[in-house]
């Protein structure tokens, strides 16, 4: 079983970056986190277009 919390695909969108990952057990999870400063967004999608899409959109309220 892979291990959970590998990062692979990882692309970004401005501050938002999307990357792909197995959970804990073994599934497919697509997780979009801004690295803004005191901005607390993230998201996990089972679709990896679900994912982008929020990067797209996201806009920070520090």
């Amino acid at each position: 079983m892979p291990r959970p919390n590998r990062f692979t695909n990882v692309v970004r969108f401005g501050p938002v970056q999307v990357g792909t990952h197995y959970d804990g057990r073994g599934r497919t999870k697509h997780t979009a986190v801004c690295t803004a400063p005191r901005c607390n967004f993230s998201g996990d999608y089972d679709e990896r277009p679900a994912a982008e899409l929020a990067a797209r959109t996201h806009r920070c309220n520090p």
